[in-house]
């Protein structure tokens, strides 16, 4: 059954689809100044490796596209054989709702014992919204990246005295 995604096709199947969502965290991973990694084969515990603020970080990665009711959406963070993941085989697990264009972040511990998320985007009462879109946990910062753009010509006086973060 193919679905679509504002007149686009989604990818058809679920492993192309884990695939798919998997360059995409790397890409937007990478595109926000961390090092990722992707492990030889299907045998490690986790998808990607990302390196930043002096870490290196195993991050196992999910998506969805079933939405339950109205704005609300649910998805499996279950590991080999339909459990659930050891403690210390994954650091963070990196949820995508693909219609929602919407991605969290959540460490291993946020998750308790639980092995299907609910997540409502824009809701007032949910469990995992301070993990939306919460990249500066990948980062080991809390800060926002600040870019710096001049047209001035004494730019390079303006960049000395300018703190960048990475």
């Amino acid at each position: 059954m193919k679905k679509k995604l504002l007149g686009e096709r989604w990818v058809k199947g679920c492993k192309e689809r884990g695939e798919w969502v998997e360059l995409c965290f790397m890409a937007k991973a990478a595109g926000m100044g961390m090092l990722v990694s992707k492990p030889l084969g299907d045998s490690c515990r986790y998808d990607v490796l990302v390196e930043a603020g002096g870490r290196i970080l195993r991050v196992q990665v999910k998506s969805t596209i079933y939405r339950r009711r109205g704005n609300e959406y649910s998805g499996n963070v279950m590991g080999p054989g339909r459990k659930a993941y050891k403690e210390g085989s994954v650091d963070f697990f990196a949820v995508y709702l693909i219609p929602a264009d919407a991605w969290y972040i959540i460490p291993y511990e946020a998750l308790g014992r639980k092995l299907t998320l609910h997540f409502v985007p824009g809701g007032r009462c949910q469990k995992y919204a301070k993990y939306r879109e919460a990249w500066h946990l990948l980062r080991g910062s809390n800060e926002a990246v600040k870019i710096f753009a001049c047209a001035d010509e004494d730019w390079t006086t303006i960049w000395e005295n300018s703190t960048v973060l990475v």
